[in-house]
């Protein structure tokens, strides 16, 4: 239990070992949320010869996670700043941990959707959640900056990580395992959060604006869907009218949070110059990022004609290097204005396109090299506008703040994967023209072709469809290219002489504003 404490100058103070623990300990939810994003790319050939679902259960196996995730997270953020963001981490860990246990144990395909959906709760608690207090623990700019750059690579390792974790389970264990990893380090976290995090919250909330809630994922999820699949189906009536139905519903929300006063969204997150354009570059960055991974996913896989396992293994590579991007641009940011760090991030995305746009059919080390310095920009972008974003929002307010910054980059990279998925798709559908259709509709579609037919005439339809794809690929890295370099005078004309808000000279003595160096525990 905390007893609670205060000084004028308690804010100022930097942040010293319990802080640096306590962040250690908000890694691991993180860690194993992104990671539940890929975790089943191995798992669903067993999965599918014990549950056997059909076609449609399959997909809701793996998108009802992302969009239960991506529905909720602004009532998740709103909801943290009101009842406390410790309390609702706490209660996400505890749903997340049995969820996973019921996903590792389920006898059933709608068994295994409804724990896949819980776990999407589960997961749109944790996120805002940590990063919220994230920023309450750091008060000092510098060491924000460095806690919000480990975070942003933690986070982008563990989409990496999952693949390769739940193959390697997979080589030891059945396929619950990659659920039932979850629970010890859920356990963990239930035990060390009481212990290491005090809690934060909002000291005057307001009431909590329930019909806001329908509104919010009436307007995410119509338009995530229909990004998702007018990248993988193309521009279909439904996947349009989707979008029309999201935006619509968007319009009706955000006039909503314009004109109440317990609105789930404050206005005061958008009085600080850099939020709103912090969640604009984040979503661009997250557009690059997911538009190139569905790219190079498919080429190791597809052109190379790696397995799965070999694939993620591979991808693994530039991880070192992208791993130090993020620190290394936090301690530039302290040293200059960070609007050119930013903007010199994404022209180092961009360059990493352009090393895309020069692949061909067999280019392993030139498309790992264009993805890792892709990344290690896109990583370095987002750390920083984060970082910015979350420290011009008012802290009692940094929930809804960091629900809104995930929810931005879940929209950008449903985006990137529609855009560029489709502008490299066109281009491979234009090249295969008097192809029969089951090879001129995708690449995968052109493999399997390939293999039944056999021999010659299979290796060279084979042939055609990889040089076709890559020809699309080298047309969306140039797209992505212009796009990043266009965000980097963006981000140097809009984040120009932004600086974080000083700290106020007093608190009140009230736990959403105590820092963690004053609270004692017995």
């Amino acid at each position: 239990m905390f007893l609670l404490m205060t000084t004028p100058a308690a804010t100022a103070r930097r942040a010293g070992r319990r802080e640096w623990t306590a962040f250690t300990v908000l890694l691991l939810p993180l860690l194993l949320v992104s990671m539940d994003v890929s975790v089943l790319y191995f798992a669903i050939p067993a999965i599918t010869d014990q549950l056997d679902p059909s076609s449609t259960q399959q997909l809701w196996i793996f998108d009802s996670y992302g969009f239960a995730l991506a529905g909720l997270l602004i009532t998740m953020g709103s909801l943290g700043d009101r009842i406390g963001r410790r309390k609702l981490l706490l209660i996400g860990a505890t749903a997340f941990g049995l969820a996973s246990i019921g996903a590792g144990y389920a006898t059933s395909a709608e068994m295994l959707i409804a724990c896949r959906v819980l776990l999407g709760i589960g997961g749109a608690t944790l996120m805002p959640s940590t990063l919220a207090l994230v920023r309450n623990l750091f008060q000092d700019d510098k060491q924000r900056g460095q806690a919000i750059a480990i975070w942003s690579g933690a986070m982008t390792g563990g989409i990496a990580l999952g693949s390769v974790l739940s193959g390697v389970m997979l080589n030891h264990f059945y396929w619950g395992s990659v659920f039932l990893i979850n629970v010890p380090a859920m356990l963990l976290l239930l035990i060390l959060v009481p212990v290491l995090v005090p809690e934060f919250k909002d000291p005057a909330p307001g009431r909590f604006d329930l019909a806001s809630v329908p509104l919010s994922m009436a307007a995410v999820l119509p338009v995530v869907y229909g990004l998702k699949e007018i990248a993988a189906e193309g521009f279909e009536p439904l996947y349009l009218g989707c979008l029309a139905a999201g935006l619509a519903f968007g319009y009706v929300f955000v006039r909503r949070q314009r004109t109440r006063d317990d609105a789930m969204v404050s206005r005061a997150l958008f009085r600080g110059r850099g939020f709103g354009a912090g969640i604009g570059l984040n979503s661009v960055a997250a557009f690059a990022m997911m538009g190139s991974a569905y790219f190079t996913t498919q080429y190791l896989q597809s052109v190379l004609g790696m397995g799965t396992l070999e694939a993620a293994l591979w991808s693994l590579a530039p991880s070192v290097v992208i791993g130090a991007a993020a620190p290394a641009s936090a301690a530039m940011a302290q040293k200059t204005d960070r609007a050119y760090v930013i903007a010199g991030g994404f022209v180092l995305g961009a360059v990493g396109f352009a090393l895309l746009s020069l692949a061909g059919a067999d280019s392993l080390w030139l498309v790992l090299a264009g993805a890792g310095v892709l990344a290690s920009g896109i990583v370095s972008v987002m750390s920083l506008v984060s970082d910015m974003a979350l420290a011009s929002a008012p802290a009692e307010k940094a929930g809804s703040a960091a629900s809104l910054l995930e929810t931005g980059a879940e929209f950008g990279g449903a985006l990137g994967m529609a855009v560029l998925g489709s502008l490299g798709t066109a281009v491979y559908r234009d090249d295969l023209a008097g192809a029969e259709p089951a090879v001129r509709e995708t690449l995968g579609g052109a493999v399997a072709t390939a293999h039944h037919i056999g021999g010659p005439a299979g290796e060279q339809v084979l042939a055609l469809a990889r040089e076709a794809f890559v020809h699309g690929m080298q047309y969306a890295a140039w797209g992505g290219t212009a796009l990043l370099l266009g965000a980097a005078v963006l981000a140097a004309a809009l984040m120009r002489g932004i600086e974080a808000p000083a700290p106020p000279a007093a608190e009140p003595a009230d736990a959403s504003r105590i820092p963690v160096q004053e609270a004692t525990y017995n």
